[in-house]
């Protein structure tokens, strides 16, 4: 096995995010609130998976900065047909890592409650 090829692993979850807008007339993304991505450490136009849990839908956009503490969790363009305003979402990206780097990986989770306030990061 070579020793420079990179592995595609976990490198934050957001779980438990509930889906407070959609807005199907605008360029595409999700919206997310500041604080939640700083914790996820996502930057904003990074890749992102979105997966519902209500309907299985799976689709990948990029994020956006919301309005801090605001709780958004709002989808942009064509991914505002894929899920509706309450649906529960997670929120998921991937990075490479090298052989090295992945023995001692551990991926960033953040968990969300109510109004999509953080309860939990590890």
């Amino acid at each position: 096995m070579s020793t420079d090829m990179l592995r595609s692993l976990l490198k934050t979850k957001i779980n438990g995010a509930t889906v407070t807008q959609t807005q199907l007339h605008y360029e595409g993304s999700i919206t997310i609130d500041e604080e939640i991505m700083e914790q996820a450490d996502l930057l904003p136009f990074e890749e992102v998976w979105v997966l519902n849990v209500n309907n299985g839908t799976r689709f990948v956009t990029y994020c956006i900065k919301g309005k801090r503490n605001s709780g958004a969790i709002c989808l942009n363009g064509p991914s505002a047909r894929l899920t509706q305003v309450g649906d529960k979402i997670m929120i998921v990206c991937f990075s490479s890592f090298s052989q090295e780097e992945a023995k001692n990986h551990k991926p960033k989770l953040v968990y969300l409650g109510a109004s999509n306030k953080i309860i939990k990061i590890t």
